[in-house]
């Protein structure tokens, strides 16, 4: 059974950064593509960013490029999204997922399981 466990959310100033990152255990990591996901207060959950099970391969929303970067290490299992010039707007709990399919996927559909979440807020 897969397991995700994220960490490194908190309450930040416009214009900050954080850093998320999402613990994989119970399967072989590099089974699995991965992505972030975010549910705003009111709204429904949306697709943040997506990875392939290498790495190499990534997949931004338009509302987060240039600004967050997913990346993985392998080797420990994690997950990460290095999150700049945030927003107020980016307020949200945002999860981490994996996908059976070890390409990119950005539909949440494709993902087969989840974490508890993680809240981020940004205040102005």
């Amino acid at each position: 059974q897969v397991h995700l466990v994220e960490s490194g959310g908190g309450l930040v100033q416009a214009g900050g950064s954080l850093r998320l990152s999402c613990v994989f255990s119970g399967r072989p990591f590099t089974n699995y593509g991965m992505g972030w996901f975010r549910r705003a207060p009111g709204k429904e959950r949306e697709f943040v960013a997506a990875i392939d099970w290498t790495g190499g391969s990534t997949n931004y929303a338009d509302f987060v490029k240039g600004r967050f970067t997913i990346s993985r290490d392998n080797a420990k299992s994690t997950l990460y999204l290095q999150m700049e010039s945030l927003k107020v707007g980016d307020t949200a709990v945002y999860y981490c997922a994996a996908s059976e399919y070890t390409n990119v996927q950005v539909m949440e559909d494709f993902y087969n399981y989840w974490g508890q979440g993680t809240q981020v807020t940004v205040s102005s």
